[in-house]
């Protein structure tokens, strides 16, 4: 349990963070535009991702275990220097999250009759593509989800695919909630002190698993 909750929590700090994908996924929900496959794509793509990562080093590291010392002080130091560049943003504030055109929006209430018979949906091809892009042209999701997320989970040994599990898992839960509950939470996200909060909290917990992943070779 305490591995899956592992995953669970470094996959939420690693995705819970303004970037174009959720910035895109936030939209889409504001707008009520095929929030359900832009959800599912982007769940998927970041479990197949995940997937690959703990699949691939988890091999090399099992052929070799010394690289699981140095797995442990590479992610520990690159999750220091990213809890410390949230901890930044936090204190130095100025984030914000702007969604063309909603800004005046309340995102609880329902359309006008009148907005809801003019309003032309968009197609889904459309939504689908830019989706994928912003998925998987990212370069930081290699970085995150394959590299870092893959090197972790590989320092626990037997139970990586639990950490990995959890990682998933709060794909899934970070992209349904942002998506389905854009509707209702879309005008404190667009706030600069609700990103400065998400950010402290990010770097409480990337810190954390930081240090939590030197101590065992520390008291070793």
């Amino acid at each position: 349990m305490l591995t899956v909750l592992a995953g669970l929590g470094l996959g939420l700090s690693l995705i819970v963070a303004i970037g174009a994908q959720n910035v895109f996924v936030l939209r889409q929900g504001i707008r009520r535009e095929h929030v359900l496959a832009v959800v599912i794509i982007c769940a998927a793509s970041d479990a197949a991702l995940i997937a690959a990562g703990v699949a691939g080093l988890g091999f090399v590291l099992s052929a070799a275990p010394w690289l699981v010392v140095v797995a442990r002080w590479a992610g520990a130091l690159f999750l220091l220097t990213y809890g410390v560049l949230a901890a930044r943003r936090a204190w130095r504030g100025g984030e914000e999250l702007r969604v063309d055109g909603t800004e005046a929006v309340d995102p609880s209430a329902p359309l006008p009759h009148s907005a809801t018979s003019t309003l032309v949906r968009p197609r889904l091809a459309p939504v689908i593509l830019t989706t994928l892009a912003l998925t998987w042209l990212n370069p930081h999701v290699y970085l995150d989800t394959v590299l870092m997320l893959g090197s972790i989970a590989a320092t626990h040994g037997d139970d990586r695919w639990l950490f990995a599990g959890g990682a998933i898992a709060a794909s899934i839960l970070w992209f349904t909630a942002l998506g389905f509950g854009a509707r209702y939470l879309g005008r404190w996200l667009r706030t600069p002190l609700s990103w400065r909060i998400l950010d402290a909290v990010i770097a409480v917990v990337m810190i954390t698993i930081a240090v939590s992943l030197v101590l065992p070779v520390l008291r070793g």
